[in-house]
């Protein structure tokens, strides 16, 4: 069972960058598609950005389209999220999850694999 592992997170100012990894163990992300989803307190979780790992083909949600960039990094099996110009609304708990297939959906039910997650905080 792939095994994921978030890093990154953190406080920041607004209109600032971070830059969130997701490690995957146990196997590659090959034949997977890797997505970021976030979860403020009392809302749902929401799908941010994600990827099919082979070939790379990118989704993004309108909101961080131009903020935020998915990418991976095939030799370290890991995917990031480079976020900038952050506002307060992107305050959220943000998780990395696998799916099998290379389908790239935007509902958490359709990914397998959860990471723990990783606190982004920023502040006005």
């Amino acid at each position: 069972q792939v095994q994921l592992v978030e890093s990154g997170g953190g406080l920041v100012q607004a209109g600032g960058s971070l830059r969130l990894s997701c490690a995957a163990s146990g196997r590659t992300f090959s034949s997977y598609t890797v997505a970021w989803f976030r979860q403020a307190p009392g809302k749902e979780r929401e799908f941010v950005v994600g990827i099919i790992w082979t070939g790379g083909r990118t989704s993004h949600t309108d909101s961080a389209k131009g903020r935020f960039t998915i990418s991976r990094d095939n030799a370290k099996n890991t995917v990031y999220l480079q976020m900038s110009s952050l506002k307060p609304e992107d305050t959220a708990l943000y998780y990395c999850a696998a799916r099998t297939g290379a389908v790239l959906t935007t509902t958490a039910y359709d990914y397998q694999y959860w990471g723990q997650g990783t606190q982004v905080t920023v502040s006005s």
